[in-house]
Protein backbone atom coordinates (compact mmCIF):
# COMPACT_ATOMS: atom_id res chain seq x y z
CA UNK A 1 0.00 0.00 0.00
CA UNK A 2 3.23 2.48 0.94
CA UNK A 3 4.76 1.91 -2.26
CA UNK A 4 1.39 2.37 -4.30
CA UNK A 5 1.04 5.92 -2.41
CA UNK A 6 4.63 6.79 -3.03
CA UNK A 7 4.80 5.92 -7.18
CA UNK A 8 3.83 8.83 -8.60
CA UNK A 9 2.55 8.08 -12.55
CA UNK A 10 4.64 4.61 -11.91
CA UNK A 11 7.93 6.31 -10.99
CA UNK A 12 9.57 5.12 -8.08
CA UNK A 13 10.30 7.92 -5.01
CA UNK A 14 13.57 8.07 -5.93
CA UNK A 15 13.31 9.36 -9.11
CA UNK A 16 11.16 11.79 -8.40
CA UNK A 17 13.08 15.10 -7.86
CA UNK A 18 10.00 16.82 -6.38
CA UNK A 19 7.09 14.87 -3.91
CA UNK A 20 4.44 16.89 -2.77
CA UNK A 21 2.29 15.81 0.34
CA UNK A 22 -1.74 15.03 -0.75
CA UNK A 23 -3.19 16.50 2.48
CA UNK A 24 -3.86 12.39 3.20
CA UNK A 25 -2.81 11.17 6.99
CA UNK A 26 -1.16 7.97 5.28
CA UNK A 27 1.20 9.98 2.67
CA UNK A 28 2.18 12.28 5.58
CA UNK A 29 3.52 9.29 7.56
CA UNK A 30 5.21 7.88 4.65
CA UNK A 31 6.87 11.59 3.46
CA UNK A 32 7.55 11.60 7.29
CA UNK A 33 9.30 8.10 7.64
CA UNK A 34 11.09 8.75 4.40
CA UNK A 35 12.84 12.16 5.38
CA UNK A 36 13.23 10.69 8.94
CA UNK A 37 15.31 7.71 7.12
CA UNK A 38 17.39 10.34 5.01
CA UNK A 39 15.62 9.60 1.39
CA UNK A 40 13.73 13.32 1.06
CA UNK A 41 14.42 16.12 2.75
CA UNK A 42 12.31 19.27 3.03
CA UNK A 43 13.34 21.98 0.54
CA UNK A 44 10.00 24.58 1.28
CA UNK A 45 6.22 24.43 2.29
CA UNK A 46 4.70 21.33 1.12
CA UNK A 47 7.70 20.49 -1.23
CA UNK A 48 9.91 17.82 -0.73
CA UNK A 49 12.94 16.39 -2.58
CA UNK A 50 15.31 13.07 -3.19
CA UNK A 51 17.94 14.87 -4.77
CA UNK A 52 20.82 15.91 -2.23
CA UNK A 53 23.51 16.93 -4.42
CA UNK A 54 22.30 19.92 -5.97
CA UNK A 55 21.14 23.20 -3.89
CA UNK A 56 17.64 23.85 -3.43
CA UNK A 57 17.27 26.73 -5.47
CA UNK A 58 18.49 25.02 -8.62
CA UNK A 59 15.83 22.30 -7.63
CA UNK A 60 12.74 24.94 -7.14
CA UNK A 61 14.01 26.94 -10.30
CA UNK A 62 14.00 23.94 -12.37
CA UNK A 63 11.23 22.78 -11.47
CA UNK A 64 8.80 25.62 -10.31
CA UNK A 65 6.32 25.23 -13.39
CA UNK A 66 6.03 21.70 -12.24
CA UNK A 67 5.65 22.97 -8.50
CA UNK A 68 2.92 25.47 -10.04
CA UNK A 69 0.56 23.32 -11.51
CA UNK A 70 0.70 21.12 -8.44
CA UNK A 71 0.27 23.41 -5.85
CA UNK A 72 -1.47 26.06 -7.19
CA UNK A 73 -3.97 24.52 -9.50
CA UNK A 74 -6.12 26.90 -12.02
CA UNK A 75 -2.56 29.57 -11.91
CA UNK A 76 -2.24 31.59 -14.85
CA UNK A 77 1.57 32.30 -16.23
CA UNK A 78 0.76 35.62 -16.94
CA UNK A 79 2.13 39.19 -18.10
CA UNK A 80 5.94 39.35 -18.91
CA UNK A 81 6.05 35.63 -18.14
CA UNK A 82 3.93 34.25 -20.94
CA UNK A 83 6.37 35.78 -22.86
CA UNK A 84 9.65 35.28 -21.39
CA UNK A 85 8.86 31.88 -19.96
CA UNK A 86 11.74 32.57 -16.90
CA UNK A 87 12.39 34.18 -13.83
CA UNK A 88 13.38 37.83 -14.56
CA UNK A 89 16.33 39.25 -13.51
CA UNK A 90 15.09 39.94 -9.78
CA UNK A 91 14.58 36.00 -9.93
CA UNK A 92 10.39 36.78 -9.90
CA UNK A 93 7.70 34.97 -11.81
CA UNK A 94 4.70 36.48 -12.38
CA UNK A 95 1.06 34.38 -12.12
CA UNK A 96 -2.44 35.21 -12.23
CA UNK A 97 -4.42 33.54 -9.67
CA UNK A 98 -7.31 33.64 -6.76
CA UNK A 99 -5.45 36.04 -5.04
CA UNK A 100 -2.92 38.72 -4.56
CA UNK A 101 0.54 37.53 -2.63
CA UNK A 102 4.27 37.44 -2.86
CA UNK A 103 5.70 33.70 -2.05
CA UNK A 104 9.33 33.20 -1.86
CA UNK A 105 10.70 29.84 -2.40
CA UNK A 106 14.89 29.34 -2.27
CA UNK A 107 16.09 30.99 -5.32
CA UNK A 108 13.08 32.46 -6.45
CA UNK A 109 9.82 34.74 -5.68
CA UNK A 110 6.41 33.78 -7.33
CA UNK A 111 4.45 37.19 -7.45
CA UNK A 112 0.53 35.97 -7.73
CA UNK A 113 -1.99 38.87 -9.06
CA UNK A 114 -5.58 38.62 -8.73
CA UNK A 115 -7.20 38.33 -11.93
CA UNK A 116 -9.52 36.12 -14.40
CA UNK A 117 -8.22 32.65 -14.75
CA UNK A 118 -7.74 30.55 -17.71
CA UNK A 119 -9.88 31.75 -20.86
CA UNK A 120 -10.60 30.04 -24.01
CA UNK A 121 -7.29 30.10 -25.34
CA UNK A 122 -4.83 29.74 -23.21
CA UNK A 123 -2.88 27.00 -23.07
CA UNK A 124 -2.06 23.87 -20.46
CA UNK A 125 1.43 24.30 -19.84
CA UNK A 126 2.31 22.15 -16.76
CA UNK A 127 -0.34 20.03 -14.13
CA UNK A 128 -2.93 22.45 -13.60
CA UNK A 129 -0.79 25.30 -14.76
CA UNK A 130 -2.05 27.47 -18.19
CA UNK A 131 -0.31 30.12 -19.62
CA UNK A 132 -1.77 33.34 -21.23
CA UNK A 133 -2.05 33.60 -24.59
CA UNK A 134 -0.09 35.40 -26.51
CA UNK A 135 -2.41 38.14 -27.06
CA UNK A 136 -3.81 38.05 -23.79
CA UNK A 137 -0.23 38.54 -22.45
CA UNK A 138 0.07 41.71 -24.73
CA UNK A 139 -2.91 43.07 -23.22
CA UNK A 140 -1.41 42.25 -19.73
CA UNK A 141 1.79 43.45 -20.68
CA UNK A 142 -0.39 47.10 -21.74
CA UNK A 143 -1.70 47.12 -17.73
CA UNK A 144 0.12 49.90 -15.74
CA UNK A 145 3.18 48.83 -13.30
CA UNK A 146 4.05 50.44 -10.18
CA UNK A 147 7.29 48.60 -10.47
CA UNK A 148 9.97 48.99 -13.02
CA UNK A 149 12.68 46.76 -14.25
CA UNK A 150 13.09 43.08 -13.45
CA UNK A 151 10.65 43.65 -10.72
CA UNK A 152 7.57 45.00 -12.99
CA UNK A 153 5.13 42.47 -14.18
CA UNK A 154 5.34 44.12 -17.73
CA UNK A 155 7.88 44.37 -20.28
CA UNK A 156 9.01 47.50 -21.07
CA UNK A 157 7.00 49.45 -24.09
CA UNK A 158 10.39 48.92 -26.17
CA UNK A 159 10.50 45.66 -25.80
CA UNK A 160 6.60 45.28 -26.64
CA UNK A 161 7.36 46.97 -29.79
CA UNK A 162 10.02 44.55 -30.72
CA UNK A 163 7.77 41.45 -30.48
CA UNK A 164 5.38 43.28 -32.26
CA UNK A 165 7.37 43.85 -34.99
CA UNK A 166 9.26 40.34 -34.66
CA UNK A 167 5.21 39.32 -35.41
CA UNK A 168 5.07 41.34 -38.46
CA UNK A 169 8.91 40.42 -39.89
CA UNK A 170 7.68 36.38 -39.76
CA UNK A 171 4.14 36.58 -40.48
CA UNK A 172 3.78 39.54 -41.96
CA UNK A 173 0.93 42.28 -42.51
CA UNK A 174 -2.16 39.94 -42.45
CA UNK A 175 -0.89 38.48 -39.36
CA UNK A 176 -0.56 41.30 -37.34
CA UNK A 177 -3.67 42.07 -38.44
CA UNK A 178 -4.93 39.23 -37.28
CA UNK A 179 -3.24 39.51 -33.93
CA UNK A 180 -4.99 42.39 -33.11
CA UNK A 181 -8.44 41.22 -34.15
CA UNK A 182 -8.23 38.17 -32.06
CA UNK A 183 -6.67 40.31 -29.11
CA UNK A 184 -9.94 42.56 -29.72
CA UNK A 185 -11.91 39.90 -28.90
CA UNK A 186 -10.25 38.80 -25.77
CA UNK A 187 -10.09 42.53 -24.35
CA UNK A 188 -14.04 42.06 -24.33
CA UNK A 189 -13.86 39.11 -22.34
CA UNK A 190 -11.58 40.08 -19.84
CA UNK A 191 -12.62 43.61 -19.11
CA UNK A 192 -9.17 45.12 -20.93
CA UNK A 193 -10.62 47.93 -23.46
CA UNK A 194 -7.89 50.32 -22.74
CA UNK A 195 -5.16 48.20 -22.75
CA UNK A 196 -6.31 47.21 -26.29
CA UNK A 197 -6.36 50.27 -27.55
CA UNK A 198 -2.44 51.32 -26.58
CA UNK A 199 -2.03 47.87 -28.68
CA UNK A 200 -4.10 48.78 -31.44
CA UNK A 201 -2.19 51.91 -31.24
CA UNK A 202 1.13 50.75 -31.48
CA UNK A 203 0.06 48.35 -34.23
CA UNK A 204 -1.56 51.34 -36.27
CA UNK A 205 2.10 52.65 -36.46
CA UNK A 206 4.22 49.70 -36.96
CA UNK A 207 1.66 49.07 -39.89
CA UNK A 208 2.41 53.02 -40.75
CA UNK A 209 -1.40 53.88 -40.13
CA UNK A 210 -1.06 56.01 -37.53
CA UNK A 211 1.91 58.48 -36.69
CA UNK A 212 5.41 56.14 -36.11
CA UNK A 213 6.23 59.09 -33.28
CA UNK A 214 5.09 57.36 -30.59
CA UNK A 215 7.14 54.23 -30.87
CA UNK A 216 9.89 54.02 -28.70
CA UNK A 217 11.60 51.17 -29.88
CA UNK A 218 14.25 52.01 -32.80
CA UNK A 219 13.87 49.10 -34.27
CA UNK A 220 10.05 49.29 -34.59
CA UNK A 221 10.13 52.90 -35.72
CA UNK A 222 12.42 51.57 -38.20
CA UNK A 223 10.05 49.19 -39.22
CA UNK A 224 7.04 51.80 -39.31
CA UNK A 225 9.52 53.58 -41.51
CA UNK A 226 9.52 51.25 -44.13
CA UNK A 227 13.57 50.17 -42.96
CA UNK A 228 13.32 46.97 -40.61
CA UNK A 229 16.40 45.89 -39.71
CA UNK A 230 18.05 42.55 -37.79
CA UNK A 231 18.23 43.33 -34.37
CA UNK A 232 20.84 40.18 -33.81
CA UNK A 233 23.53 41.08 -36.52
CA UNK A 234 23.27 44.59 -35.38
CA UNK A 235 24.26 43.60 -31.99
CA UNK A 236 26.92 41.01 -33.92
CA UNK A 237 28.41 44.30 -35.65
CA UNK A 238 28.45 46.22 -32.26
CA UNK A 239 30.26 43.36 -30.88
CA UNK A 240 33.17 43.72 -33.59
CA UNK A 241 33.26 47.40 -33.79
CA UNK A 242 34.12 47.54 -30.10
CA UNK A 243 36.71 45.51 -30.82
CA UNK A 244 37.74 47.11 -33.75
CA UNK A 245 38.19 50.50 -31.41
CA UNK A 246 40.04 48.49 -28.86
CA UNK A 247 43.15 48.12 -31.24
CA UNK A 248 46.38 49.56 -33.42
CA UNK A 249 47.04 48.58 -36.61
CA UNK A 250 50.43 48.88 -37.94
CA UNK A 251 50.22 50.97 -41.27
CA UNK A 252 51.13 48.58 -44.52
CA UNK A 253 51.81 51.03 -47.29
CA UNK A 254 50.67 49.83 -50.50
CA UNK A 255 53.88 48.71 -52.93
CA UNK A 256 52.01 47.77 -55.87
CA UNK A 257 50.49 51.22 -56.45
CA UNK A 258 51.95 51.53 -60.23
CA UNK A 259 49.06 50.56 -63.01
CA UNK A 260 51.10 47.33 -63.83
CA UNK A 261 51.63 46.38 -60.73
CA UNK A 262 48.22 47.14 -59.28
CA UNK A 263 46.77 45.45 -61.97
CA UNK A 264 48.62 42.26 -61.67
CA UNK A 265 48.00 42.41 -58.01
CA UNK A 266 44.58 42.41 -59.43
CA UNK A 267 44.63 39.36 -61.19
CA UNK A 268 45.27 37.25 -58.14
CA UNK A 269 42.80 38.86 -56.12
CA UNK A 270 39.81 38.30 -58.56
CA UNK A 271 41.49 34.71 -59.30
CA UNK A 272 41.69 33.90 -55.62
CA UNK A 273 38.55 35.56 -54.50
CA UNK A 274 36.69 33.17 -57.24
CA UNK A 275 38.39 30.25 -56.14
CA UNK A 276 37.01 30.50 -52.78
CA UNK A 277 33.74 30.44 -54.16
CA UNK A 278 34.23 27.47 -56.24
CA UNK A 279 35.01 29.33 -59.65
CA UNK A 280 37.93 27.21 -60.02
CA UNK A 281 40.30 28.19 -63.14
CA UNK A 282 43.31 27.18 -64.18
CA UNK A 283 46.04 29.62 -64.14
CA UNK A 284 46.95 30.17 -67.54
CA UNK A 285 43.19 30.03 -68.48
CA UNK A 286 42.42 32.81 -66.25
CA UNK A 287 45.27 34.94 -67.78
CA UNK A 288 43.76 33.93 -71.13
CA UNK A 289 39.80 35.12 -70.18
CA UNK A 290 41.67 38.54 -68.41
CA UNK A 291 43.65 39.05 -71.48
CA UNK A 292 41.52 38.18 -74.69
CA UNK A 293 38.05 39.38 -72.59
CA UNK A 294 37.04 35.84 -74.15
CA UNK A 295 34.92 33.20 -71.96
CA UNK A 296 36.52 29.34 -71.91
CA UNK A 297 34.05 27.34 -74.29
CA UNK A 298 31.20 26.04 -72.08
CA UNK A 299 32.03 27.79 -69.17
CA UNK A 300 30.61 31.51 -69.72
CA UNK A 301 29.13 32.40 -67.19
CA UNK A 302 32.27 30.97 -64.54
CA UNK A 303 34.28 33.52 -67.10
CA UNK A 304 32.46 36.21 -66.99
CA UNK A 305 32.29 36.04 -62.66
CA UNK A 306 36.26 36.29 -63.28
CA UNK A 307 36.31 38.99 -65.98
CA UNK A 308 33.58 40.95 -63.57
CA UNK A 309 35.61 40.76 -60.25
CA UNK A 310 38.38 41.44 -62.23
CA UNK A 311 37.56 44.71 -63.89
CA UNK A 312 36.34 46.55 -60.01
CA UNK A 313 39.43 45.46 -58.79
CA UNK A 314 41.59 46.22 -61.55
CA UNK A 315 40.04 49.83 -61.44
CA UNK A 316 41.96 52.46 -59.14
CA UNK A 317 39.79 55.18 -59.65
CA UNK A 318 36.55 52.52 -59.04
CA UNK A 319 38.72 50.76 -56.05
CA UNK A 320 38.89 54.42 -54.13
CA UNK A 321 35.34 54.92 -54.07
CA UNK A 322 33.76 54.01 -50.58
CA UNK A 323 30.58 55.21 -49.30
CA UNK A 324 29.99 58.73 -47.34
CA UNK A 325 26.22 57.73 -46.52
CA UNK A 326 23.84 54.67 -46.18
CA UNK A 327 22.16 55.69 -49.73
CA UNK A 328 25.64 56.15 -51.45
CA UNK A 329 26.39 52.49 -49.88
CA UNK A 330 22.99 50.76 -51.37
CA UNK A 331 23.74 51.96 -54.54
CA UNK A 332 27.80 51.06 -54.51
CA UNK A 333 26.62 47.69 -53.69
CA UNK A 334 24.33 47.39 -56.66
CA UNK A 335 26.26 48.88 -59.39
CA UNK A 336 29.18 46.68 -58.02
CA UNK A 337 27.33 43.27 -58.00
CA UNK A 338 25.60 44.46 -61.67
CA UNK A 339 29.32 44.15 -62.96
CA UNK A 340 30.58 41.08 -60.60
CA UNK A 341 27.36 38.91 -61.88
CA UNK A 342 26.52 40.53 -64.98
CA UNK A 343 26.32 37.34 -66.83
CA UNK A 344 24.49 35.63 -64.14
CA UNK A 345 20.58 36.82 -64.90
CA UNK A 346 18.92 33.88 -62.67
CA UNK A 347 20.45 35.83 -59.63
CA UNK A 348 19.21 38.89 -60.46
CA UNK A 349 22.88 40.94 -61.03
CA UNK A 350 22.69 44.42 -59.20
CA UNK A 351 18.79 43.88 -57.05
CA UNK A 352 19.06 42.98 -53.51
CA UNK A 353 17.51 39.36 -52.68
CA UNK A 354 14.04 38.43 -53.01
CA UNK A 355 14.50 35.48 -50.77
CA UNK A 356 16.21 34.16 -47.99
CA UNK A 357 19.79 32.03 -48.19
CA UNK A 358 21.54 30.31 -46.46
CA UNK A 359 25.02 28.44 -45.94
CA UNK A 360 25.15 25.19 -44.40
CA UNK A 361 23.48 25.62 -40.82
CA UNK A 362 24.05 29.52 -41.04
CA UNK A 363 20.80 31.81 -42.09
CA UNK A 364 21.33 34.69 -43.53
CA UNK A 365 19.20 38.30 -42.90
CA UNK A 366 16.41 37.94 -43.72
CA UNK A 367 15.51 39.57 -47.36
CA UNK A 368 12.93 42.01 -45.76
CA UNK A 369 15.24 42.86 -43.36
CA UNK A 370 18.34 43.84 -46.00
CA UNK A 371 18.01 47.72 -46.64
CA UNK A 372 17.29 48.56 -42.78
CA UNK A 373 20.43 46.22 -41.73
CA UNK A 374 22.62 47.67 -44.36
CA UNK A 375 21.25 51.54 -43.23
CA UNK A 376 21.66 50.45 -39.29
CA UNK A 377 24.93 48.38 -39.44
CA UNK A 378 26.44 51.59 -41.36
CA UNK A 379 26.40 53.92 -38.39
CA UNK A 380 29.40 51.48 -37.00
CA UNK A 381 31.27 51.58 -40.01
CA UNK A 382 30.90 55.51 -40.38
CA UNK A 383 32.26 55.26 -36.85
CA UNK A 384 35.58 53.53 -37.60
CA UNK A 385 38.65 55.69 -38.66
CA UNK A 386 41.44 53.17 -38.80
CA UNK A 387 41.65 51.96 -42.55
CA UNK A 388 42.01 48.62 -41.17
CA UNK A 389 38.95 48.55 -38.90
CA UNK A 390 36.56 50.18 -41.52
CA UNK A 391 38.12 47.49 -43.99
CA UNK A 392 37.27 44.71 -41.62
CA UNK A 393 33.98 45.99 -40.38
CA UNK A 394 32.80 46.32 -44.03
CA UNK A 395 33.93 42.65 -45.15
CA UNK A 396 32.02 41.30 -42.33
CA UNK A 397 28.47 43.26 -42.27
CA UNK A 398 28.16 42.24 -46.16
CA UNK A 399 29.52 38.90 -45.20
CA UNK A 400 26.98 38.30 -42.70
CA UNK A 401 23.97 39.98 -44.22
CA UNK A 402 23.94 38.59 -47.69
CA UNK A 403 22.46 41.01 -49.29
CA UNK A 404 22.55 39.05 -53.28
CA UNK A 405 21.02 35.73 -54.06
CA UNK A 406 24.72 35.07 -54.87
CA UNK A 407 28.18 36.77 -55.08
CA UNK A 408 27.98 37.96 -51.53
CA UNK A 409 31.89 37.10 -50.63
CA UNK A 410 33.19 38.91 -53.92
CA UNK A 411 31.15 41.78 -53.20
CA UNK A 412 31.97 41.90 -49.05
CA UNK A 413 36.08 41.58 -50.42
CA UNK A 414 35.90 43.90 -53.42
CA UNK A 415 34.05 46.31 -50.51
CA UNK A 416 36.84 45.40 -47.86
CA UNK A 417 40.08 46.03 -50.14
CA UNK A 418 38.37 49.31 -51.55
CA UNK A 419 39.16 50.51 -48.25
CA UNK A 420 42.76 49.53 -48.23
CA UNK A 421 43.03 51.25 -51.72
CA UNK A 422 41.70 54.66 -50.87
CA UNK A 423 43.80 54.96 -47.79
CA UNK A 424 46.90 53.50 -49.84
CA UNK A 425 47.14 50.56 -47.66
CA UNK A 426 47.94 47.11 -49.03
CA UNK A 427 45.15 45.07 -50.44
CA UNK A 428 44.55 41.49 -49.19
CA UNK A 429 44.35 38.37 -50.97
CA UNK A 430 42.89 35.66 -49.41
CA UNK A 431 44.95 32.63 -50.97
CA UNK A 432 43.42 28.95 -51.84
CA UNK A 433 45.57 27.43 -48.77
CA UNK A 434 44.00 30.13 -46.69
CA UNK A 435 40.88 29.30 -47.59
CA UNK A 436 39.89 28.12 -44.76
CA UNK A 437 41.35 30.47 -41.99
CA UNK A 438 39.07 32.83 -44.09
CA UNK A 439 35.72 30.66 -43.57
CA UNK A 440 36.54 29.42 -40.17
CA UNK A 441 36.91 32.85 -38.56
CA UNK A 442 34.28 34.38 -40.17
CA UNK A 443 32.38 31.36 -38.92
CA UNK A 444 33.50 31.37 -35.69
CA UNK A 445 32.41 35.62 -35.35
CA UNK A 446 28.83 34.58 -36.73
CA UNK A 447 28.26 31.33 -34.40
CA UNK A 448 30.13 32.45 -31.07
CA UNK A 449 30.45 36.32 -31.18
CA UNK A 450 33.94 35.98 -31.47
CA UNK A 451 35.94 38.86 -33.28
CA UNK A 452 39.77 38.38 -31.91
CA UNK A 453 40.06 35.33 -34.16
CA UNK A 454 38.53 36.91 -37.49
CA UNK A 455 40.21 40.39 -36.91
CA UNK A 456 44.00 38.19 -36.35
CA UNK A 457 42.93 36.02 -39.62
CA UNK A 458 42.75 39.53 -41.61
CA UNK A 459 45.78 41.23 -40.29
CA UNK A 460 48.21 37.49 -41.02
CA UNK A 461 45.80 37.60 -44.70
CA UNK A 462 47.56 41.58 -45.12
CA UNK A 463 50.80 40.92 -43.69
CA UNK A 464 51.14 37.92 -46.46
CA UNK A 465 49.53 40.14 -49.06
CA UNK A 466 52.09 43.26 -48.26
CA UNK A 467 54.94 40.52 -49.64
CA UNK A 468 53.67 40.61 -53.10
CA UNK A 469 55.64 42.78 -55.41
CA UNK A 470 53.42 42.77 -58.25
CA UNK A 471 55.25 44.76 -60.58
CA UNK A 472 56.62 41.63 -62.62
CA UNK A 473 53.87 38.96 -63.30
CA UNK A 474 56.22 35.78 -63.60
CA UNK A 475 57.95 36.37 -60.68
CA UNK A 476 54.58 37.76 -58.57
CA UNK A 477 53.16 33.99 -59.86
CA UNK A 478 56.56 32.59 -58.78
CA UNK A 479 56.39 34.39 -54.89
CA UNK A 480 52.74 32.70 -54.44
CA UNK A 481 54.24 29.40 -55.75
CA UNK A 482 56.84 29.34 -52.88
CA UNK A 483 54.41 30.67 -50.25
CA UNK A 484 52.30 27.55 -50.89
CA UNK A 485 49.38 30.16 -51.89
CA UNK A 486 47.95 27.53 -54.22
CA UNK A 487 47.61 24.51 -52.27
CA UNK A 488 44.62 23.20 -50.44
CA UNK A 489 44.50 23.76 -46.85
CA UNK A 490 45.56 19.88 -45.90
CA UNK A 491 48.21 19.75 -48.16
CA UNK A 492 50.38 23.09 -46.85
CA UNK A 493 50.10 25.89 -44.77
CA UNK A 494 51.06 29.43 -45.56
CA UNK A 495 54.19 30.73 -45.80
CA UNK A 496 55.10 34.38 -45.41
CA UNK A 497 58.45 34.65 -47.53
CA UNK A 498 61.17 37.91 -46.61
Amino acid sequence: MAKAILMENNTPIHLQEVIFPSGTAAISRQLGKLEETGQIKKIAPRIYTSNFDEPEEVIIRRNIFTILGKLYPGSVLSHRSALEFKPTAANQLFVTYTYTKKITLPGITIRFMEGKPAIEGDRPFSGELYVSQQERAFLENLQPSRQTGPTSKTLTLAEIENKLEQIIRIKGEDGLNQFRDKARSIAGKLGMQSEFEKLNKLISALLTTKPSKILTSPLAAARALGNPYDKHRLELFEKLFVELQQLQYEDRQDINTATSAFRNFAFFEAYFSNYIEGTVFEIEEAKSIIQTSTPILNRDEDSHDILGTYKLVSSQKEMRTTPSDPDELLHVLQYRHQILLGARTSKKPGQFKDKNNRAGDTYFVDHTLVRGTLIKGFDYYRALQEPFAKAAYIMFMISEIHPFLDGNGRIARVMMNAEFVKANQTRIIIPTVYRDDYLGALRRLTRNDDPAVYIKMLQRAQEFSATLLAADMVALEDHLIRSNAFKEHDEAKLKILP
